[in-house]
């Protein structure tokens, strides 16, 4: 199976870098930089699984290198329409694609494009970073990717595939028999912490130091909640005591990732990981007062990005 890879960046550079170690046929589309670097000085990992450095396969288009069996979008949802544009000459009549992105408003956006027969449902859960050297930084105890049919029929030959391939590579995860259910679970925990590290401008455990911090923080997990269960994806108590236990760990140094991005002046996915859950809560009746004043803070940092005001 030949897998497109859109990016070397952090999340796509550490899933292809561990499948083309394993022996999987990955192929990386990339900008010219990135390309001119990898060709220099390879792909390089440093994991506490591991360091690599490996020599990889790149192109600069999706119409290059094919056919493929499978298109992998490690994007940032800011980043979407121009993802689809650059893979979209390799998504061929029986190519699937799998998005790692968070949410869920992506999967209306590829279904549009390219058949909803032909995406997938997949999420990634890792902590990785890029270096200033362009060094991809496994910084998390775990690295693991989810996917599967997002209407639960048995796995298409290419995701079988890919899961064989998961599991060869030492990444965690792999086929999903519910992978929306997967995924809202993942947007619930992801919600609230990035709208309550942004907003706060702490970590979850500097959070909990305030007085009303944990009030707060459960608060926000009970909106994306009500959320989840409005759409038919109620996590369930057991699900949810685990998400509690999670945003109640005092000391926690866990942080959203969209909180660095924010510290950089960087763009950031608020659009994207929270908005849409307020949109979705605003159609159900569902009240999301915690969330919606993070969003407005994250539209007011927006703007003022956008008029040079910070950077």
């Amino acid at each position: 199976m030949k897998t497109l890879i859109l990016g070397a960046g952090a999340i796509g550079g550490y899933i292809g870098g561990r499948l083309h170690q394993s022996g999987a046929d990955v192929t990386f589309l990339v900008r010219p930089a990135r390309r001119e670097a990898l060709q220099r000085d390879g792909l390089v990992i440093r994991s506490p699984k591991g360091d690599i450095t490996q020599t990889v396969k790149t192109v600069r288009g999706g119409a290059e290198g094919g056919p493929y069996d499978l298109v992998l979008l490690t994007c940032k949802a800011y980043d979407l329409d121009s993802a689809i544009e650059a893979v979209a000459p390799a998504v061929k009549p029986g190519v699937t694609v799998v998005p790692l992105l968070n949410g869920m408003r992506h999967l209306d956006i590829l279904d549009a494009k390219f058949g909803a027969a032909s995406v997938a449902g997949g999420l990634a859960r890792i902590g990785v970073a890029m270096s200033p050297k362009g060094e991809i930084l496994h910084t998390s105890p775990f690295a693991a990717i989810s996917f599967g049919e997002r209407d639960g029929k048995p796995a298409r030959s290419a995701l079988a595939e890919l899961d064989a391939a998961v599991k060869r590579s030492g990444l965690d995860g792999g086929l999903h028999g519910n992978i929306i259910q997967d995924l809202w679970d993942k947007w619930i925990m992801l919600c609230t912490l990035a709208s309550m590290c942004c907003l706060m401008r702490g970590t979850a455990g500097d959070i909990l130091e305030a007085d009303e911090g944990q009030a707060i923080m459960l608060e926000t997990v009970e909106e994306c909640r009500k959320v989840a269960a409005a759409a038919g994806f109620d996590p369930g108590e057991a699900g949810m005591s685990v998400v509690r236990a999670f945003f109640t760990q005092k000391g926690s140094r866990f942080a959203a990732s969209m909180l660095h991005d924010l510290e950089k002046g960087s763009m950031v996915e608020a659009d994207h990981a929270i908005g849409d859950m307020i949109a979705r809560a605003r159609k159900a009746g569902i009240a999301t007062p915690n969330q919606r004043l993070a969003y407005a803070s994250l539209q007011v940092y927006l703007a003022r990005r956008a008029r040079g005001g910070i950077g």
